[in-house]
């Protein structure tokens, strides 16, 4: 079974390559994992499920 922090240790390395940034986000010196960084910390982790718990 996967975990979510499986899930967040393998999501930038998985999706980096995924991620094409528009020319105002490079204007404004953003980058992919930045990006996916803001993206995973956005999804709340359900309660009890983290590996620390699992």
């Amino acid at each position: 079974y996967v975990v979510p922090d499986d899930v967040a240790d393998v999501a930038l390395p998985a999706l980096r390559h995924r991620v094409i940034l528009s020319p105002e986000a490079e204007i404004e010196g953003r980058n992919a994992d930045g990006i996916l960084q803001e993206a995973i910390k956005a999804v709340e982790v359900p309660r009890g499920l983290s590996a620390a718990t699992g």
